[in-house]
């Protein structure tokens, strides 16, 4: 399971991909949806941790 941290650079990392694909438009929303994911996920490691 990876960290809040962890998945907070996966999201940033995959943002930067994105603003590399503005010729792929359906490439682009994608990896911009997936980033959405990760940050979800960071989220939730979070709210889990001050429990």
């Amino acid at each position: 399971m990876p960290t809040s941290d962890q998945a907070l650079e996966n999201a940033a990392r995959l943002l930067e991909r994105a603003e590399v694909e503005l010729t792929n438009l359906p490439l682009m929303e994608r990896l911009d949806e997936l980033s959405c994911s990760w940050i979800t996920l960071a989220s939730l490691l979070m709210e889990k941790e001050r429990v």
